[in-house]
């Protein structure tokens, strides 16, 4: 018999194979952003800027993934190291302008493209399932210990 998980299990495996969703690199020729460029922007854009062992530590990453991340991001313009706000010895990263431009402008398109996907679903199907997904990634969280902060 088939249970519950098994079908969450199958639908999560078909959902990460939507190219939509998940964009590749810093910035590709047709200026999307990476996938990883786009994860990372989009956590300092909710935390502020993050030095890297904070990147680490959220990510669960090592220091050394987070520098070629961080430094291939720097080199397309979208953040910049700045003096740790509150004094602190390390440096960190924050987003500039372009970046900023750029996030918003990934995250219209990934809206809408979610827009089309869900044109004919009821706007309280639309909330009740984003409740859900909040819910499940919330548990991943949970289990994982890295919390992810919400806007």
């Amino acid at each position: 018999m088939t249970r519950a998980t098994d079908e969450v299990e199958y639908e999560q495996m078909l959902l990460s194979r939507h190219a939509f969703l998940n964009h590749r690199g810093g910035r590709s020729k047709d200026g999307q952003l990476e996938r990883s460029a786009y994860v990372l922007l989009s956590r300092i854009r909710v935390q502020g800027p993050m030095s890297i062992g904070e990147l680490s530590e959220a990510f669960g990453l090592d220091a050394s993934t987070l520098n070629r991340q961080t430094a291939a991001a720097m080199r397309a313009g979208l953040v910049d190291r700045i003096p740790d706000p509150a004094g602190g010895m390390a440096r960190k990263f924050r987003l500039t302008a372009e970046g900023k431009r750029l996030l918003e402008e990934e995250r219209r398109v990934i809206v809408a493209s979610l827009d089309d996907v869900m044109a004919d679903w009821p706007e309280e199907d639309v909330a009740t399932f984003a409740q859900y997904l909040r819910r499940f990634n919330s548990g991943i969280e949970r289990i994982g210990g890295r919390p992810w902060p919400r806007p």
